[in-house]
């Protein structure tokens, strides 16, 4: 199936999942789109697509992708494969995205929306939800080092009324963020999206 066939594994042919990739993109954001729009009908552009944006991420739809088994589906060229192509962050969303704009292809736009309201029913929260980067990291750290990510308050300075906490964050032994708040929660929080800036960072030098 193209949607699942990566570049590497079509070489000199056009049959991969890029075209796909591009248009099951365009149809996920109007879904979701849609989906803020009919759930909060009084809400304002810009938290809107603040949420949007949390929502349509690389990090969200890889985690989609391995929860409906596109990771054991895609075919992969031989390098790609060895590299551990099937866990790629990048691949995995790209397939995602992929998978729904074949299924606009075949039938439509209300199949794909049904489909994206489906997976993406529990994702939909306020229109000015923050993201818990926390939840985020833990899962991801877990998928890629099987460990949990450990956090470690280093210190707590101020008066009582506008105190600054920092806190540490350590996965597998390795440190990987800091992060600084005006509550405990607040600073993990901070940490933890430093940790996943880094590790979406060390990814991308990777090809990942």
């Amino acid at each position: 199936m193209t949607a699942l066939t990566h570049p590497s594994a079509a070489i000199g042919s056009d049959a991969h999942y890029e075209r796909l990739e591009f248009l099951g993109d365009a149809v996920l954001d109007l879904a979701i789109a849609d989906m803020l729009m009919r759930r909060f009908p009084e809400a304002k552009e810009g938290p809107l697509s603040k949420q949007r944006a949390s929502i349509v991420n690389g990090r969200t739809l890889a985690l989609k992708a391995q929860a409906i088994g596109i990771g054991d589906l895609l075919k992969l060229g031989k390098g790609e494969e060895k590299s551990g192509g099937r866990e790629k962050i990048s691949i995995l969303a790209a397939a995602f995205e992929a998978v729904i704009g074949a299924i606009y292809v075949d039938g439509g736009l209300a199949p794909a929306q049904r489909v994206v309201e489906s997976l993406f029913a529990d994702d939909i929260g306020g229109p000015a939800a923050e993201r818990d980067y926390k939840t985020e990291l833990q899962e991801i750290a877990y998928r890629r080092f099987r460990a949990q990510p450990v956090y470690e308050l280093i210190s707590a300075r101020g008066p009582d009324h506008a105190k600054r906490f920092t806190t540490r964050i350590r996965i597998a032994g390795r440190e990987l963020g800091v992060g600084e708040g005006g509550s405990k929660k607040q600073s993990e929080q901070a940490a933890a999206r430093a940790a996943l800036m880094r590790i979406e960072d060390e990814l991308r030098e990777r090809g990942k």
